[in-house]
């Protein structure tokens, strides 16, 4: 028999690189308003063109339409946009200390702050989120004391984890905000475990979780799906989508062959793609998803389409694999513009006020910040060691207490 022509290895490549020419022609957007919204206890049959399209409500010219608007009053968006906005001032403040020594490394939610606040309004006291680091504005949304993720983040002696955790590996049970992990796929596995736990028990709580798109390519989001759709998990997984996994560009993890909401069809789960710079979009999947949930329909695949602004973290350089001002011509816009320019239009906000809050916020954070310096930055002041032997045993074995008799402690 001939022998077929030579085969070649595909390996998916970025449309831009560093000194080439910003690209998204790639994309293919519907306009805001036209994905119809089913009612959340479809069966998942009838469903499966969603993960295929974008679900948007917010025009280019900041105006809500369509089925999905969820029509929230201007108190709520006002509290969504507080907590964008500090997620963004802290970021800032936070990354110019690192940079001055004073932590030792920093994360910012650059272009993604609309995910967790609108997420963190939407989901109830007592459900419980399992982040990535890149969601700090779920904490802001539920005004968790500044002074606290400050001391976290310096590791020192008021340190509300003791020292246990990475700068920004927060954790926050009393705000529904479980520990972050460095193993960013464990987040789906625990947290439909927590949710089946929810439903053995007869209870009303639900969980949702976060990963990156890179980590899909992993064998924990696969077990945790199979586990959430099997045993219809009252949880709702979420798949951030920023386009780089450090710098690892989307196709390397599958972009290029399909959606990442659809492999939720794989499990029998309905899979829902948002722009998720669209803090309205972001607020009625989200509630979708919760209803669906709370009606034992299970679980709900999100994949939250943005774009990560700024590096992956202090030790990053997105200069070194994608052009230096990719950012800025992100075809779905900054989160925070486009809720600001919404409330404008709707008369409810104006520039003077924007200001005034972006002023007042910094104040905050300013005293925030003086006050961990006062107690100590890296290095300068550290929980006492005593602390490494809390919280390991319910009763203490006689290792434990040698050790401690040996340090004086």
């Amino acid at each position: 028999m001939p022998r077929p022509n030579s085969l070649r290895l595909h390996v998916p490549e970025p449309a831009a690189r560093p000194g080439e020419p910003v690209r998204f022609d790639q994309l293919d957007f519907p306009k805001a308003g036209d994905v119809p919204k089913p009612a959340s206890t479809a069966p998942e049959r009838e469903l499966r063109e969603l993960p295929f399209s974008l679900i948007r409500v917010l025009d280019d010219e900041g105006r809500a339409v369509g089925e999905w608007d969820p029509k929230l009053p201007s108190e709520t968006l006002l509290r969504g946009l507080k907590a964008m906005l500090l997620t963004r001032v802290f970021d800032d403040r936070l990354f110019r200390l690192q940079r001055q020594g004073k932590t030792s490394f920093y994360m910012k939610s650059l272009g993604e702050e609309a995910i967790g606040a609108a997420q963190s309004l939407v989901m109830a006291e007592g459900d419980m989120c399992f982040p990535t680091y890149r969601v700090l504005s779920w904490l802001m949304a539920r005004d968790y004391p500044l002074t606290d993720l400050v001391n976290q983040i310096f590791s020192n002696e008021k340190d509300p984890l003791k020292g246990r955790q990475l700068p920004i590996l927060y954790s926050a049970r009393d705000y529904g905000f479980y520990s972050l992990s460095g193993n960013v796929g464990s987040r789906f596995g625990h947290a439909v475990g927590w949710a089946m736990a929810s439903a053995y028990k007869g209870d009303d709580k639900l969980s949702l979780a976060y990963i990156g798109e890179g980590t899909t390519a992993e064998g924990d989001f696969h077990e945790a799906l199979t586990f959430a759709s099997v045993y219809r998990a009252p949880t709702i997984l979420c798949v951030t989508n920023n386009q780089w996994a450090i710098s690892s560009f989307a196709g390397i993890a599958g972009a290029e062959e399909t959606t990442f909401a659809a492999k939720a069809i794989a499990y029998g789960l309905p899979g829902l793609r948002v722009d998720a710079n669209d803090f309205l979009a972001v607020w009625a999947t989200t509630q979708w998803a919760r209803e669906r949930a709370l009606a034992n329909q299970g679980a709900t695949l999100i994949e939250l389409f943005t774009y990560r602004a700024a590096g992956h973290s202090t030790s990053d350089d997105p200069t070194k694999y994608r052009p230096a001002d990719e950012a800025e011509h992100w075809p779905l816009g900054d989160p925070v513009e486009r809720l600001k320019q919404h409330l404008i239009l709707r008369g409810d906000w104006d520039e003077d006020r924007h200001q005034t809050m972006i002023e007042s916020l910094t104040t905050d954070v300013r005293a925030a910040v003086k006050f961990g310096e006062q107690i100590g930055t890296l290095g300068k002041s550290k929980p006492s060691v005593k602390e490494m032997f809390e919280g390991v045993f319910e009763e203490p074995d006689w290792r434990i207490v040698e050790q401690r008799r040996e340090l004086g402690i």
